[in-house]
């Protein structure tokens, strides 16, 4: 996600205006979720996605209109059964969109944001999609944990959005909602969208060698800034892992403490050794399950996993912490060597981060994508649910 911010930073630096979709609500079976992008660069190129491919023609035509005129839409697209072949999302679902023109006359604070992403501070981009009066849709909020940049043009509104945007940095949710309205339903309140832009979580690999090498470009692609560890020089080299964000010479359970003493690590953070021996993993995993992170795992048989238990129960490691340990990492796929293994820890990954069953969707009738929740935060005292497409509005056709 940070690319396409440093593209259309790039664009924006270089004088040259550019459109950006950002979708902004998501229900049902939307392929893409709130934050997603789409930058439409004037030379036609597109980067990034709105949805599965069935409504980009629509959004990028609607772009070309926006950067001409410089007037910002929120557009929604939807479908139903009847309708399928004719309109909008084949899947479904339900979006809204923002397109907006992007230059440093109509997005001054783009500077700020790229200027905390880069430093890996998290930050929310609050953005208003809806509004009637004083207040324009498009204007701009940058807010993080100790300032803020730019303004929706109220003061009032200024300070009550910044308050929503860190509760929902706090919460990791990307959302949008409508201010000073218990119920949500008040026409005359301005709606908000709050995209959330969080540093990208970790993933440490410990253990230089081919299950290495995959687990990191998996973990590249689900997002993670991976970092490739290991004690043992001749084998950890950027060469041998170009995947990784980094790839460290180190003991993995002294690499692991630096960290966490650094606030380099948190709740997201994802721990897998892969070394095999017994002198590095049980130190690292003891290192591991003390700290609250969001998987630890440990590649091994049952028979080494049941000898690593033994090991940690005799380092004082307590029986709720050891359960925490996926050992052996992985689901039950039944493939064999790197590749599939890395699937496997990575399909385990994602299963606990989402905490979904695992089941084969052909086999079950349940919603694929979870629905937005009803509240999300609460704004100066008062639940302020996030907010339906508007009731009645006929999606666009597609041609």
């Amino acid at each position: 996600m940070n690319d396409m911010w440093e593209r259309l930073h790039r664009l924006w630096e270089a004088g040259t205006p550019c459109a950006l979709a950002t979708v902004v609500s998501a229900y049902g079976s939307a392929p893409r979720r709130p934050g997603a992008i789409m930058i439409c660069a004037p030379d036609g190129t597109v980067t990034g996605s709105v949805s599965g491919g069935c409504v980009e023609g629509a959004v990028y035509d609607l772009a070309q209109q926006v950067v001409r005129d410089g007037t910002p839409v929120l557009e929604r697209y939807a479908v139903s059964d009847d309708d399928a072949g004719a309109v909008g999302l084949t899947c479904g679902g339900t979006i809204e969109v923002l397109v907006e023109r992007v230059d440093q006359q109509s997005f001054p604070e783009l500077g700020t944001l790229l200027h905390h992403m880069r430093r890996g501070v998290a930050v929310a981009l609050a953005t208003i999609v809806g509004a009637d009066g004083p207040v324009r849709v498009g204007t701009h909020l940058v807010c993080w944990d100790s300032g803020t940049s730019g303004s929706t043009g109220d003061s009032v509104l200024d300070g009550d959005t910044a308050g929503a945007a860190r509760r929902l940095l706090g919460q990791g949710r990307s959302c949008t909602f409508r201010t000073g309205s218990a119920d949500g339903d008040s026409g005359a309140d301005p709606r908000v969208f709050v995209n959330c832009l969080a540093p990208p979580p970790r993933m440490l690999v410990y253990g230089s060698n081919e299950f290495a090498s995959v687990l990191a470009r998996q973990g590249a692609l689900l997002g993670f800034r991976v970092t490739v560890c290991d004690a043992r020089p001749v084998f950890t080299t950027p060469e041998r892992f170009p995947d990784a964000d980094e790839v460290v010479v180190d003991w993995p359970h002294r690499h692991l403490a630096a960290e966490a003493a650094a606030g380099r690590i948190d709740g997201r953070t994802v721990v897998v050794s892969l070394t095999h021996d017994p002198k590095f993993d049980v130190p690292l995993l003891q290192a591991a399950l003390g700290m609250d992170l969001a998987y630890v795992g440990a590649l091994g048989s049952r028979r080494t996993a049941e000898q690593r238990r033994a090991s940690l129960r005799a380092t004082g490691v307590r029986h709720d912490r050891l359960r925490r340990l996926c050992s052996p990492a992985g689901l039950d796929l039944g493939g064999a060597g790197p590749a599939e293994t890395a699937l496997s820890i990575a399909a385990e990954i994602l299963l606990l981060r989402h905490g979904s069953s695992g089941a084969r969707l052909s086999g079950t009738t349940a919603a694929i994508h979870q629905e937005t929740p009803t509240a999300v935060l609460s704004l100066l005292g008062a639940g302020v649910p996030a907010t339906a497409p508007r009731a009645g509005h006929r999606p666009p056709a597609l041609s």
